[in-house]
C-alpha cells in the first residue's frame, strides 16, 4: 500500500467536527455533532461522524446532575367552613 500518497478524504469534514466540537467546549456528542453539520449543509453519515471523532480522540464529557430537591410551598390547610370538631379522645374514633 501506498499510504504516503494517500490524502485525507475527510480533512474538511474533521477541521469542522473539532471547531464544532471545541466552540461547545466539548459538551456536544457525535449526535449533536453530526446534527450541527446538518445545518452548516455538510452531509455525513453519523456512523462516520463517530468513528472520526474516535480517530480525533473527541469524546463528549458528560455533566453531572445536580441535586434538586426544592418543593416550594407545599401547600395549607382548607379552611374549616362547616366548622366540624375534629378532635377525637381516643384512636379510630367516629366524631
Amino acid at each position: 500500500m501506498q499510504s504516503s500518497n494517500i490524502v485525507d478524504s475527510y480533512q474538511d469534514e474533521k477541521q469542522l467536527i473539532e471547531k464544532i466540537y471545541h466552540d461547545h467546549k466539548g459538551r456536544y456528542g457525535y449526535r449533536r455533532i453530526h446534527l450541527e453539520l446538518r445545518k452548516q449543509d455538510v452531509m455525513l453519515n453519523h456512523k462516520t461522524v463517530q468513528r472520526l471523532m474516535k480517530l480525533l480522540c473527541l469524546k463528549s464529557t458528560v455533566r453531572p446532575k445536580r441535586y434538586r430537591s426544592y418543593k416550594g410551598e407545599v401547600g395549607t390547610a382548607a379552611p374549616n367552613v362547616l366548622e366540624r370538631d375534629f378532635s377525637a379522645t381516643k384512636p379510630d374514633e367516629n366524631g
